[in-house]
């Protein structure tokens, strides 16, 4: 594997024609992690788990029942290779190389150009673990120990902060005074007021719908549940 470091970004896929080449169990949370990026899935594979098949019918991605061919890279712009393959996973690879696009080979480091990290999610609120590839298990635990530490509250928390920065930006407010109340209203108190009066005013937590995933969603972020 290569000595540079990995450069850690989140990217916007929505809209962005993606293939996943590979549907059993493997491929599936690379599918659903896909899907809920509001990116155009592609699924290319003989047979597929029943939550790939199940969305397929419901019109979240679109599924190739078939074998991989290389026109299945035509205007991807990434890559996801799923199979049992060894051969057709490092063939996929090395066609995305050629073709100057992004390719995970799912299990396989030095057949990646990208990595999938363990994410805690809190609706928009995100942190990603990555070891580069070198200890998934490792990037689980610190997972584990980051979801005790953040609760599910964080997403609609941040939602509220969302509407407050915007408020301030829009009242005139002056800049010194402006960054000054933005950073009093993200401390760790101003969190635990924020839960106090959610508690005061009845709120029961976070089982509503948290935008940018649900609290279901936020809860299991091994990406095992269903599509």
């Amino acid at each position: 594997m290569s000595a540079a470091p990995l450069f850690p970004m989140f990217l916007r896929l929505e809209g962005h024609p993606c293939l996943v080449v590979g549907a059993g169990s493997i491929g599936e949370q690379k599918i659903r992690s896909l899907i809920d990026c509001g990116a155009q899935v592609h699924v290319v594979a003989p047979s597929a788990s029943d939550a790939v098949t199940e969305a397929a019918s419901q019109s979240k991605l679109a599924w190739s029942q078939r074998n991989f061919v290389l026109s299945d890279l035509d205007g991807v712009f990434l890559v996801v290779a799923a199979t049992s393959s060894v051969g057709v996973n490092q063939a996929i690879y090395h066609e995305a190389q050629r073709r100057g696009i992004l390719c995970n080979v799912v299990d396989d480091p030095p057949h990646c150009d990208f990595f999938y990290p363990a994410v805690v999610r809190r609706g928009h609120f995100q942190i990603a673990i990555s070891t580069g590839g070198l200890s998934p298990a490792l990037a689980q635990r610190v997972r584990k120990q980051l979801e005790k530490e953040f609760p599910l509250l964080y997403g609609l928390w941040l939602e509220e902060l969302g509407k407050k920065r915007a408020e301030l930006y829009q009242g005139g407010c002056q800049p010194e005074l402006r960054h000054s109340l933005i950073h009093q209203s993200v401390t760790p108190q101003a969190f635990l007021q924020f839960e106090h009066d959610r508690r005061l005013n009845g709120g029961t937590g976070v089982s509503a719908v948290l935008p940018g995933g649900d609290a279901r969603r936020s809860i299991n972020s091994t990406g095992k549940d269903l599509l």
